[in-house]
């Protein structure tokens, strides 16, 4: 693939819109059929499981957390926090807030929903602990593209034993601002070297683009996916607000992978193969 660099080129040829994720409609159609769809696909997709107050919830702590007190929260900016004179700047330049469950009881009440865990728990086969909280926002015009990876790949996430991410959208995450990509059954793929090029990432010309299927969902709608799916997101160039949570979690059995085996399994040092 012939390197591309803006973002309509990286949104046009690295990401397609012509195949959309099937969906449930809420948690009281989970059962075994969805959970035989998950080991194969590598991920399911359920709408409507957050509520319209839960939501609003989350989304007006964002707000306190980004513009009135931190509590602590770390947020991660596109550009020095001291640059930003405006409201609109500070909101558009942030990337991500993260550690904000044990600090703020609404995101709490969410990543502790009881519907979501006894989901993670048919996954995992044991009781699911949380291991990663984040809020990744993408505002209008411009909100930066999460290229393709596995979230295993993420030091923090390297366990020897599959995590569940649930990703749960906020705003409408549609096509056109930069809802969920997924290459359906790449889990079983096994880890994946990454590379340090927009992001820690899968090389471009390693992804099978021609798979990609698209998980546009509603406010409230969740995706549950292995770690080692490959997955990303295409910039939002739109003018609408693309604001989503994520949790990780593992089974209360699971360890940590060594720095030798995540060498081994998630980067180049050993094989020396290259981008």
């Amino acid at each position: 693939m012939s390197e591309i660099s803006s973002p309509k080129e990286i949104s046009a040829q690295l990401y397609r819109y012509d195949r959309i994720a099937d969906k449930w409609n809420g948690f009281e159609n989970w059962g075994k059929d969805q959970l035989e769809q998950y080991r194969k696909d590598g991920y399911a997709a359920i709408e409507h499981v957050l509520n319209e107050k839960e939501i609003e919830d989350a989304k007006r702590a964002l707000y306190e957390i980004i513009f009135v007190d931190d509590k602590g929260v770390h947020i991660q900016f596109t550009k020095p926090s001291r640059e930003l004179k405006t409201e609109e700047e500070r909101e558009l330049a942030v990337r991500k807030v993260s550690e904000f469950v044990d600090r703020d009881e609404r995101f709490k009440q969410i990543a502790y929903h009881p519907a979501i865990l006894a989901a993670v728990r048919d996954i995992l086969g044991e009781e699911p602990r949380l291991v990663q909280d984040m809020a990744l926002l993408k505002p209008p015009h411009g909100g930066g593209e999460k290229p393709w990876h596995q979230d295993m790949a993420y030091g923090s996430l390297a366990y020897e034993k599959a995590v569940v991410g649930v990703w749960i959208a906020l705003d409408e995450a549609a096509l056109d601002n930069g809802c969920m990509h997924v290459i359906p059954g790449s889990h079983a793929d096994g880890a994946t070297p990454h590379y340090a090029v927009r992001d820690w990432q899968i090389c471009d010309s390693h992804v099978a683009v021609e798979k990609d299927v698209a998980v546009p969902l509603l406010p409230g709608g969740i995706l549950m996916f292995h770690g080692l799916l490959k997955h990303g997101t295409p910039y939002n160039l739109s003018p609408k607000k693309r604001r989503a949570l994520q949790f990780h979690y593992v089974g209360t059995s699971v360890s940590k992978l060594t720095p030798k085996e995540y060498k081994r399994f998630f980067t180049n040092e050993m094989s020396g193969a290259e981008c």
